[in-house]
């Protein structure tokens, strides 16, 4: 049976793609014409993994590759997949340290998603979990978005939440939820030691069984007209926040 394979577009996830992975890269597609420094050192990079190189014209990469492709798309066999519970119970007793968990409860937009890992990356989150129904794949627009962060972050399906939160519990993780109708805000919530925030959908927010299993629910306080922000902007409101307590300890 043959390995499946997938096309990674942009210039961050396709370069993080040949660091870690360039034996499964089969081939380059980069745009015609161009002679640019970042082009040629990505180039250069596939090069020496010997990976095959293809030329096309703007045109014909802007009907092979849908989205914002930046010249750049590379085909990947065995490309990243979110990892199983089991993993994540790996992930955790390998830390010397109190874990931070991101867990995002239904996320489905792979913008939100793709941000929401490079956010990830950015603050050193552990692992991410999402549930396996209901909720954005790492398909290519969630690597492009994510800037490589989808080849760096442990992402985490898991085929129930409620449980898996509960099993966090079990290990001692501190739950706490987003929800725009308590008035505690994140601020004032203790955000350190072992940690797993959750973030509910766009729009929905938390659903009701991951809201039971929540320890603690905050809101960022809004200032302004609008009642709350995009998943995404709440999430590194959120996990700058823990990083800010967690470091002055």
């Amino acid at each position: 049976m043959a390995s499946p394979q997938e096309w990674i577009i942009g210039f961050h996830a396709v370069t993080e793609l040949l660091n870690r992975q360039c034996a499964d890269v089969v081939q380059l597609v980069v745009q015609q014409g161009r002679d640019d420094e970042r082009l040629n050192s990505l180039k250069s990079l596939a090069q020496q993994s010997d990976v095959d190189i293809e030329e096309l014209a703007k045109r014909e990469m802007d009907k092979r590759f849908p989205g914002v492709h930046q010249g750049v798309a590379a085909l990947c066999r065995n490309p990243i997949k979110a990892k199983t519970e089991k993993e994540l119970i790996a992930i955790l007793d390998a830390l010397d340290r109190d874990p931070l968990l991101l867990v995002l409860d239904g996320v489905t937009d792979p913008h939100n998603l793709g941000a929401c890992l490079r956010t990830a990356d950015a603050v050193g989150v552990d692992a991410v979990i999402v549930p396996k129904d209901k909720s954005a794949t790492l398909n290519a627009t969630v690597h492009k978005v994510a800037s490589g962060a989808a080849e760096t972050v442990n992402l985490i399906a898991v085929s129930n939440l409620a449980r898996c939160l509960h099993a966090l519990q079990q290990r001692g993780i501190w739950i706490v939820g987003t929800a725009d109708e308590t008035d505690k805000s994140i601020f004032e919530q203790d955000l350190t030691g072992a940690l797993a925030l959750v973030m509910g959908a766009e729009g929905a927010g938390l659903r009701r069984l991951t809201r039971e299993h929540c320890d603690f629910l905050v809101a960022i306080p809004m200032a302004g007209k609008l009642g709350s922000l995009n998943v995404s902007v709440a999430t590194g409101v959120c996990l700058f926040e823990a990083v800010r307590q967690r470091n002055q300890i």
